[in-house]
C-alpha cells in the first residue's frame, strides 16, 4: 500500500495537492504535518485544514521540520511511507531582508532534517520537494531552462531553494535517493497566500484601500493556476518510478507571460472596482521577468487554465470566503 507523507499541508500548494491525493488515492494513508505558524493569517490555514481533516484517510500532527524530535517521532509512527512531497519552507522574497534566521531554520536545517527522515524510510520510493523559479536569479535569457545556471540568486529565499537542489543531489549521489525538484513559478488560484500580489490586489479593491504598485507594473511573470500544478505534482508523485535512483529538475510554469499591471487591469475588471495606486520603485529583491521553458515536459506540466479563467475563479472564491457573496 502507498503511503504518502506531506510536509506544508495547511499552506496554498500543500493543501490543494492533499486534497487531491485524498480524492484519488482513497485506499492509501496520507500522513500531513504543518507547524501553523503566523507568516500569514493562521485562520485561513486551519480553515484549509478543516477541508482535509474530514477525510478518514488522512492523519495530521502540528510538527515542525526543523524539529528533530518531532520528526523522529513521526518515523517511529509511520515506518511504512512510500512518498514524500515536501512542500513546508519559510516562504517570500521581502520577509528576508528582516528575518533571515526564519529561512536559515526552516528552509535549510529543516530541509536536511527532512531528507535524514526520508533515509530512513526504509520503503521509500521517491523524495519530491518544492523548488522555486526565484532560483533562476537575474538571468535574462528568456524562456527560463532547467539546463540554465542559478548561481546568481537575488534573494535570500532563492538562495535557500538553490541550497535544496544541491542537497538533494548530494544525498541522491551518496546514499541512492530518488529525487524530483519542482521549480513552481508564481501560483495562484483560491485559498492563495495573503502575501502574494493577486491576493493582496483583490483585498484592496474591495476594501477600497490603496494598493502598492512597483515599477508602474512592468514586471511579468508566467502565472500559474493551483489546478495546473496540481495535476502535475500528484502525477510525478504517483507515477511509476525508474527502477534504478534518479535525479531530476522541473520547471512547472505556464510558458505564456503576464505583466502585474495586466493582471491588476483584470482583477478591476471583475471586481468592478477602480483601483487606488501608489506607486512604488522596483523592489531590490524583485526580478523583472520570470518565463517558464518546459523544455519538451508536455508530459510533465500542461497549462489549462487561462489567467483571465483563473483570476475569475480567485475573485469567486474571495468573495465567498471573505465577503459571504
Amino acid at each position: 500500500m502507498q503511503q504518502f507523507f506531506i510536509t506544508g499541508v495547511a499552506g496554498f500548494i500543500g493543501f490543494h495537492t492533499t486534497l487531491a491525493l485524498l480524492k484519488q488515492k482513497k485506499d492509501s494513508i496520507v500522513v500531513g504535518i504543518d507547524n501553523m505558524n503566523a507568516y500569514y493569517d493562521v485562520e485561513l490555514k486551519k480553515k484549509r485544514l478543516e477541508h482535509l481533516t474530514n477525510y478518514p484517510n488522512f492523519m495530521f500532527y502540528q510538527y515542525d521540520i526543523a524539529c528533530q524530535e518531532d520528526m523522529k517521532h513521526l518515523n517511529a509512527r509511520h515506518p511504512d511511507v512510500t512518498h514524500v512531497l515536501h512542500l513546508a519552507a519559510q516562504a517570500g522574497v521581502r520577509h528576508g531582508l528582516t528575518h533571515p534566521m526564519d529561512y536559515a531554520k526552516t528552509n535549510l536545517f529543516g530541509f536536511v532534517n527532512m531528507i535524514e527522515t526520508c533515509r530512513n524510510w526504509k520503503k521509500l520510493e521517491h523524495f519530491v520537494y518544492a523548488s522555486s523559479s526565484s532560483v533562476y536569479g537575474g538571468n535574462t535569457q528568456y524562456p527560463f531552462s532547467v539546463q540554465d545556471s542559478v548561481r546568481h540568486p537575488l534573494s535570500l529565499y532563492a538562495a535557500t531553494k538553490q541550497s535544496n537542489e544541491l542537497i538533494a543531489y548530494a544525498y541522491h549521489h551518496a546514499f541512492q535517493l530518488s529525487c524530483t525538484a519542482l521549480r513552481f513559478f508564481t501560483v495562484y488560484g483560491p485559498w492563495g497566500r495573503p502575501d502574494m500580489a493577486i491576493f493582496l490586489f483583490t483585498k484592496a479593491l474591495f476594501e477600497d484601500e490603496p494598493l502598492t504598485l512597483f515599477n508602474e507594473g512592468n514586471m511579468w511573470r508566467s502565472f500559474t493556476f493551483i489546478d495546473d500544478i496540481v495535476d502535475s505534482v500528484t502525477r510525478l508523485l504517483t507515477s511509476p518510478l525508474p527502477s534504478c535512483p534518479f535525479y531530476q529538475l522541473f520547471n512547472l510554469g505556464s510558458s505564456n507571460i503576464h505583466s502585474i499591471k495586466e493582471v491588476l487591469e483584470i482583477l478591476e475588471r471583475l471586481t468592478q472596482k477602480k483601483a487606488r495606486v501608489q506607486q512604488e520603485p522596483a523592489h531590490i529583491m524583485d526580478v523583472p521577468k520570470t518565463h517558464a521553458g518546459l523544455d519538451n515536459q508536455d508530459l510533465v506540466f500542461s497549462s489549462k487554465v487561462s489567467l483571465t479563467e483563473g483570476l475569475e475563479r480567485f475573485v469567486t472564491w474571495y468573495k465567498q470566503f471573505y465577503l459571504g457573496a
